[in-house]
């Protein structure tokens, strides 16, 4: 069974929860990238972004290295597959009881035409 750590999730999940961090990520996914110049692309403040970093930083979803006076992004090193597989355990469960309710559902479907059979 695999282990979730609650504060790990949750922090992900905080940072995945708003656009502009997941549209940082999509960009990060192609290159690498300064905090200026995702600043520009998102159309933000400095500052703006840097906050943004920070809260995919603390999650981990992020790493940043600064040389000089840049501060050069990049994808962190753990990637996403926790999450994944808590989300996957949640489709398993609604897909089994959308199953139970389908099987209800043609059940009555099934007992109606029985019914409307035996009255004529």
């Amino acid at each position: 069974m695999v282990q979730f750590s609650a504060p790990r999730l949750d922090a992900s999940f905080a940072a995945l929860s708003d656009a502009t961090r997941r549209g940082v990520l999509e960009q990060l996914g192609r290159a690498d990238a300064s905090i200026t110049e995702l600043a520009e692309t998102f159309h933000m403040t400095l500052t703006g972004m840097k906050k943004h970093v920070g809260v995919l930083e603390r999650a981990g979803l992020v790493t940043t290295e600064k040389v000089g006076r840049v501060r050069t992004c990049r994808l962190g090193l753990r990637g996403i597959e926790e999450e994944a597989a808590w989300i996957e355990g949640r489709r398993q469960i609604w897909n089994a009881r959308f199953d139970a309710l389908d099987d209800v559902v043609e059940a009555l479907k099934r007992k109606e035409e029985a019914d409307g059979r035996q009255s004529e």
